[in-house]
C-alpha cells in the first residue's frame, strides 16, 4: 500500500471517530504508524488532509456509481432502474463511508465549510455522468424527451430531486428509508419525462387498378 493510501485510511478512521473538529494530525499520524513530520511530508494541514479523505470517497462513489449503472443496463433494465441504480450507488457508498460514526452530520456539514469546491466539482461530475446515462439508454431504447425536456435537465432534476431529500433527511439515515423516498421521487420524475419514441408511419399501400376489355391503354 502507497504511503499516502495508508494515510488516508487512518485519517478516515480518525475522523469517523472525533468528528473533524476533535481530530488533529498527531492522531492520524499515530494511526498511520507514522511521525507527525513524516505525516506532513504528504500533507500540510488537517484541513488538507480532510479534503483529500473527501476526494477519495468522491471518486469512489463516482466509480461505484457508474458500475452499477452499467450493471442494471446490460440487465437489460428500464430508463429509471438504470438511473435508480447509478444514483443508489452513488449515495450508497457515501453515506456507508461514514456509516457508524456518531459524528456523521458534523462531518457533511462540515465538508462543505472545507471542501466547498470539491462538492461543486463532483456534483457537476455526477450530473454530466446521468445525463450521459440518460442519453444513451434513451437511444438504446427508443425512448424520448418529452417537449421541453432534455437528458441534461432530467438529470438536473434528479439531483434536484437528491438535494431535497436530503434537506429533509441530513444524515440520509436510515439509508433504506432514504433511498426509498428516493426511489419515488425519480420514479415520479421519469414517468413525466419520458415517452416511447414515435416509430415511423409506414406508407400506405395502393391498390392496383384492375384493365377491363374495352378499356383504353
Amino acid at each position: 500500500m502507497k504511503p499516502q493510501d495508508r494515510i488516508l485510511d487512518a485519517a478516515t478512521l480518525v475522523f469517523l471517530r472525533h468528528g473533524f473538529r476533535r481530530s488533529s494530525i498527531e492522531q492520524a499520524a499515530e494511526t498511520a504508524g507514522l511521525t507527525r513530520q513524516a505525516l506532513y511530508h504528504h500533507f500540510k494541514s488537517k484541513e488538507a488532509l480532510f479534503r483529500a479523505v473527501i476526494e477519495r470517497a468522491y471518486k469512489a462513489a463516482l466509480a461505484a456509481g457508474t458500475a452499477a449503472a452499467e450493471a442494471a443496463e446490460a440487465a437489460d433494465g428500464r430508463l429509471v432502474d438504470i438511473i435508480l441504480a447509478e444514483v443508489g450507488g452513488r449515495l450508497t457508498h457515501l453515506i456507508t463511508a461514514f456509516e457508524g460514526s456518531p459524528h456523521v452530520e458534523e462531518l457533511l456539514s462540515e465538508h462543505l465549510l472545507q471542501a466547498r469546491d470539491l462538492y461543486q466539482q463532483y456534483a457537476a461530475l455526477y450530473l454530466a455522468r446521468v445525463a450521459a446515462t440518460i442519453e444513451r439508454v434513451c437511444r438504446k431504447q427508443h425512448l424520448a424527451m418529452r417537449e421541453g425536456m432534455t437528458p441534461r435537465e432530467l438529470a438536473r432534476c434528479v439531483e434536484m430531486a437528491i438535494n431535497g431529500a436530503k434537506s429533509m433527511n441530513p444524515a440520509m439515515q436510515p439509508l433504506k428509508g432514504f433511498l426509498a423516498d428516493l426511489d419515488t421521487m425519480v420514479r415520479t420524475l421519469v414517468a413525466g419525462a419520458v415517452a416511447p419514441a414515435p416509430r415511423p408511419s409506414k406508407p400506405k399501400a395502393t391498390k392496383k387498378s384492375i384493365r377491363k376489355p374495352g378499356d383504353r391503354k
